[in-house]
């Protein structure tokens, strides 16, 4: 084998990449060997696969998984970098709501003047309009933007009012690292009928322990102290359990919203 390819051992130290590696990303597809001697079944590399070598060694240090490090190294390195930044801010974005959640868990006893504010009330049955769906907390405002608009829209073109509160039931803790299910849902009255992804459901009458959102309180990190002060209030007396998912639901009691949960109550 002539010196325009470098043996397996030569190629890795050459791009800093071990031989596992090497083997992996043989096997991957995402830098096979230029040759592999049949008699021996050493694996050679050409001098120039080198530049892509240390490009994969690079992006694989940053934690991106193998699929979307074999679509960067083959971009251009212009559109791979714009790429990159686009990454970049999508991880520091990510980082911000988890040293958000990591502040909350922390403080989430400070603010015990939230409790004197839980109160109970009966929530009537409520018959809604609303879409569900499977999202990450990072689509949660698009999502329940998007479902607000379409069913007020689709109110509308049924002759019915559509200024009803707005409910979003959280089926499962939804974080930017874990989805789980979502109900944006509008409050109505008259006959109206699914469209698509949208359903027409009864909420049960039920019994709500719920808790105004003070201004400052509505968004990350603050807004899962509320949460918390309500289980917090619900756990601490007897006979007062949770019986379903918890929603928001706007407008609040003099506020932007009020988070709320069903319960029993003795």
């Amino acid at each position: 084998m002539t010196r325009d390819h470098l043996l397996a051992g030569e190629f890795g130290a050459a791009a800093r990449l071990s031989p596992k590696a090497l083997r992996l990303y043989a096997e991957q597809g995402l830098l096979p060997p230029a040759c592999i001697d049949p008699a021996t079944g050493y694996r050679y590399y050409r001098p120039d696969q080198l530049p892509r070598a240390r490009v994969i060694a690079r992006l694989r240090r940053l934690g991106l998984p193998l699929a979307r490090i074999a679509v960067l190294a083959d971009m251009p390195p212009q559109d791979r970098a714009l790429e990159l930044r686009g990454w970049l801010h999508a991880q520091r974005a990510l980082l911000d709501d988890r040293a958000a959640v990591v502040e909350a868990v922390q403080g989430s006893s400070a603010d015990t003047g939230l409790a004197d504010a839980v109160a109970v009330r009966e929530v009537p049955a409520i018959k809604v309009l609303g879409r569900r769906h499977r999202i990450h907390s990072t689509a949660l405002a698009g999502f329940t933007a998007a479902a607000e608009r379409d069913a007020r829209a689709h109110l509308r073109a049924s002759g019915l009012a559509a200024d009803g509160h707005r409910y979003v039931f959280f089926e499962d803790l939804i974080t930017p690292d874990s989805d789980g299910y979502v109900e944006v849902a509008l409050a109505c009255t008259g006959s109206v009928e699914p469209v698509g992804d949208l359903h027409v459901r009864l909420i049960p009458a039920h019994t709500a322990v719920y808790l105004p959102v003070p201004a400052g309180y509505e968004d990350l990190p603050l807004i899962l102290r509320v949460y918390d002060t309500v289980e917090a209030w619900t756990d601490a007396r007897p006979g007062v359990v949770c019986t379903g998912h918890p929603y928001e639901v706007y407008p609040g009691t003099g506020t932007r919203f009020d988070v709320a949960y069903p319960v029993t109550a003795p």
